[in-house]
């Protein structure tokens, strides 16, 4: 099982949500932590409230300006989690670029910009750890998800390459992938959504995932066995399940 306590974390997404979710519990374990999003003013209430040391680092992961400044004012870290994500509900039929160009780069290339200069840092020391929130959605194409299910089944993809290539170094690499969880994101969408979590669940067994050494993580059961099944069955089959 993974220690977190005394250990050093850069949680990026961390000002709402799941992502303030896992910080609170990352904190009570004894895990210094570095809260990085858009909205400093959020990152230092949320700091203000945690049990143990935290500090608030605005990053916008859509500027590689931003990622830059960032990056070089950590100091050394044990681990990153990438939690940054937006979300807008869109059907093909009613595409708008705007919104789903930003999905794709808050939710897939952002995790580029912010995860290669610090893989590269862990190589430096052959030690690391990171995780990536993926989703269930990321399986396979949905209906009513341009943007977001092509961006999370690509940052499902990152994770899936990064863990073949870092898996005998020491640096270790895990993903999580979640199903519904009530946010403001979810929200947005005028559909009953099965087996929706509240942020503290999700975030316990994120957390729990990370103590481990598996490498991914699809919750919640038995959703999540219903979305991985999908890209086995037959497409006349899948498409006619919507």
């Amino acid at each position: 099982m993974r220690n977190f306590s005394g250990k050093r974390y850069w949680l990026i997404g961390a000002s709402e949500g799941l992502g303030e979710a896992l910080a609170r519990k990352m904190s009570a374990s004894g895990t210094e932590l570095i809260l990085s999003a858009r909205d400093e003013t959020k990152l230092k209430a949320i700091v203000e409230t945690l049990p143990n040391q935290a500090t608030a680092l605005s990053c916008d992961v859509g500027s590689q300006q931003s990622v830059d400044s960032a990056v070089s004012q950590l100091r050394d870290i044990d681990g990153v989690v990438y939690l940054a994500g937006v979300y807008w509900p869109m059907p093909a039929t009613e595409w708008k670029s705007a919104e789903a160009v930003t999905m794709v780069d808050i939710n897939l290339t952002g995790a580029m910009r912010t995860l290669g200069p610090v893989v590269e840092k862990f190589l430096e020391r052959d030690q690391g750890h990171v995780v990536i929130t993926g989703s269930l959605v990321g399986f396979r194409g949905l209906p009513r998800s341009i943007g977001y299910t092509a961006s999370k089944a690509g940052l499902m993809t990152l994770a899936e390459s990064m863990y073949y290539d870092l898996r005998k170094t020491g640096i270790s690499v895990q993903m999580v992938n979640p199903g519904y969880i009530k946010t403001r994101l979810t929200d947005k969408n005028k559909f009953k959504m099965p087996m929706i979590m509240e942020p503290e669940a999700a975030a316990e067994v994120m957390f729990q995932h990370m103590k481990t050494d598996s490498f991914s993580k699809s919750f919640p059961w038995p959703l999540s066995t219903l979305f991985r099944i999908g890209p086995l069955l037959p497409s006349w089959v899948y498409y006619r399940l919507y």
